[in-house]
């Protein structure tokens, strides 16, 4: 992996607000030249609470760079159709993985990970990392 190639992040929230608001935050904590490419996929097509494979498919595809794919989701609906669209194995691209992290602390772990020019396997391991992270 390199950064001409990197892993593309895609975050999926019941929410189009919170997900385009979790993105932001990700990319300007990530800051301090070109990040990875991020995507938020919140909400339903006509802006409603819900998740929309459609859109979470879209998202994929406006990161996906070769490098693989590292989708966080917000609640547990969100995991059932990531989890659906893995299983079906068409709506996704090669490389598109589900991770098991905290959805804000997580995102902007894998974003700053792969916009260091970590692999899909660092990058999950980042977020993952996020389940560590003391507030007190």
């Amino acid at each position: 992996m390199s950064l001409e190639n990197p892993v593309g992040i895609v975050l999926v929230s019941h929410s189009g607000p919170v997900a385009e608001a979790v993105a932001a935050l990700a990319q300007g904590l990530a800051a301090g030249g070109t990040t990875a490419p991020v995507a938020a996929a919140g909400g339903t097509p006509d802006g409603g609470l819900g998740t929309s494979s459609e859109l979470i498919a879209a998202a994929a595809a406006e990161v996906d760079r070769g490098a693989g794919i590292a989708i966080l989701v917000d609640l547990g609906s969100a995991v059932l159709t990531v989890k659906s669209m893995l299983a079906e194995g068409d709506e996704l691209p090669e490389g598109t993985r589900l991770v098991d992290a905290p959805f804000v602390e997580g995102a902007v772990a894998a974003l700053v990970t792969a916009s260091a020019g970590g692999g899909l396997d660092a990058v999950e391991a980042a977020a993952a990392e996020a389940y560590t992270y003391r507030k007190i």
